[in-house]
């Protein structure tokens, strides 16, 4: 065999003895924040204190809180006890448990994305339109305010009578911080 058939050969021989690496990472001691960044995606995109979380090799995630609770950017979010989708580069899927207040209205945020990063933009799909934010808003995670921080008790009927005109005897808590805030 001459010189020149066996460096290919050798070349091809050399690449084979690698071992094959899987593409699915391993995230067991990563934080929600360092994985949401690993998939080209801010950080602040969840609220400051997640400690509890699970996610799986295809990108699908939940992510347990302490309490529902609301965070302020240029409008409000709303994050439910459990948040759950299907992280992929640059964007999340099937999001369930986080909400957008448009005007008076909330809206389910159903997906995610960051189609260029350069762009400086990112897009939260609330079913029928996209709404666009500007990333920078999103680069550190911000503080979630529950509704007992949002509220002092002592003052609900007080906010409710003014709104209303009268008592309201039942309250959906988690509908009514959405409301105030």
């Amino acid at each position: 065999m001459s010189t020149m058939t066996m460096v290919p050969l050798l070349l091809y021989l050399s690449f084979l003895s690698f071992p094959v690496f899987s593409t699915a990472k391993d995230f067991s001691s990563s934080s929600i924040y360092e994985i949401l960044r690993a998939h080209g995606l801010p950080m602040g995109l969840l609220p400051k204190g997640v400690k509890d979380f699970d996610i799986d090799e295809s990108g699908r995630f939940q992510v347990h809180l302490d309490q529902a609770c609301n965070a302020k950017f240029e409008s409000q979010l709303h994050y439910d006890r459990n948040v759950s989708g299907t992280l992929s580069y640059g964007q999340i899927a099937a999001l369930s448990g986080v909400s957008a207040q448009e005007l008076f209205l909330w809206f389910p945020v159903k997906g995610i994305r960051v189609d260029i990063p350069s762009s400086g933009l990112i897009y939260f799909d609330v079913g029928v339109v996209f709404k666009q934010f500007s990333l920078s808003l999103f680069e550190t995670p911000l503080d979630c305010m529950t509704l007992m921080t949002l509220l002092d008790p002592t003052q609900l009927g007080t906010v409710f009578k003014s709104q209303s005109g009268m008592l309201r005897n039942e309250l959906d808590w988690e509908d009514f911080a959405r409301d105030v805030v």
